[in-house]
């Protein structure tokens, strides 16, 4: 069993949905990263997503934009991410760690390379936005020996032969994106996401974490009622850059918001 399998199994028996926070890997700088990932396991995260920076995240709204540029700018590479959860591994073997990020870095590594490199370092689950199953063979026969889990979206657009495409594919989790649109959106319509959630849930078993637009506690706790994970990005990456200057109180305006999340979610 993987460990974001053996991670939802713990959490469906203590009743709970998981937390999942999103960062890019050396935004605002590169020594930050690995400490940032322990501050948000203590305050309540379940797994990590760890965004690999790309000159190019087209699903990705301005902030992550903003945060994949500084992180280029500090020469932060696809090696320099799995080094980045390497170190975490020394300290924390549970935490599942997900990258996410697109599929150019990845190819021009070489997928097998890739995999091998993931494994060693400690990854447990890869989600490339720009890769839809039809094209995925090559990279899930470089993951699946490593159990490595592929990680796919659904969209609410998603209709219901792609619904069952993804869901064949697919491994650990599915990813729902809450709302049409780029990462940092607002409009969530709770209404139609318990629908669409509904529906995907007839194709799987797998767990469903909800991402995009979940931006305070109120936000959590109710997507926490809808799906299994719920993942939350644009508004931590906006703490990191509104605190570029005093980067010392990063963790702890990250940790804060996180462990309100946390609360919120635990009382459903």
């Amino acid at each position: 069993m993987s460990r974001i399998s053996a991670c939802f199994q713990q959490l469906d028996e203590a009743n709970k949905v998981a937390l999942i926070p999103f960062v890019t890997a050396g935004d605002p700088s590169r020594d930050i990263t690995v400490p940032l990932m322990h501050q948000m396991v203590e305050a309540g995260a379940n797994m990590i997503e760890l965004g690999v920076p790309f000159s190019d995240p087209m699903a990705d709204g301005p902030t992550i934009q903003r945060a994949s540029e500084r992180a280029l700018q500090n020469n932060i590479s696809i090696h320099d991410v799995l080094a980045m959860v390497q170190e975490f591994r020394q300290q924390d073997s549970t935490t599942p760690v997900i990258l996410m990020g697109y599929l150019n870095p990845i190819e021009v590594m070489g997928y097998q390379e890739f995999a091998d490199a993931a494994a060693t370092a400690g990854v447990d689950g890869v989600l490339t936005v720009d890769m839809p199953p039809e094209e995925a063979q090559g990279l899930l026969d470089a993951l699946k020996p490593h159990e490595i889990d592929p990680i796919l979206l659904l969209a609410p657009t998603s209709t219901e032969d792609r619904i069952k495409s993804v869901s064949e594919v697919a491994n650990g989790f599915i990813y729902y994106v809450s709302m049409k649109g780029i990462t940092g959106g607002s409009n969530i319509v709770l209404s139609e996401v318990s629908a669409k959630v509904a529906e995907i849930r007839r194709s799987t078993r797998l767990p469903i974490g909800i991402g995009f637009g979940i931006k305070d506690p109120e936000s959590a706790q109710t997507m926490a009622q809808v799906g299994d994970a719920v993942i939350v990005g644009s508004v931590l990456v906006n703490i990191i850059e509104s605190l570029i200057d005093t980067p010392d109180k990063i963790g702890d305006e990250i940790t804060r918001l996180l462990g309100s999340m946390r609360q919120a979610m635990d009382l459903i």
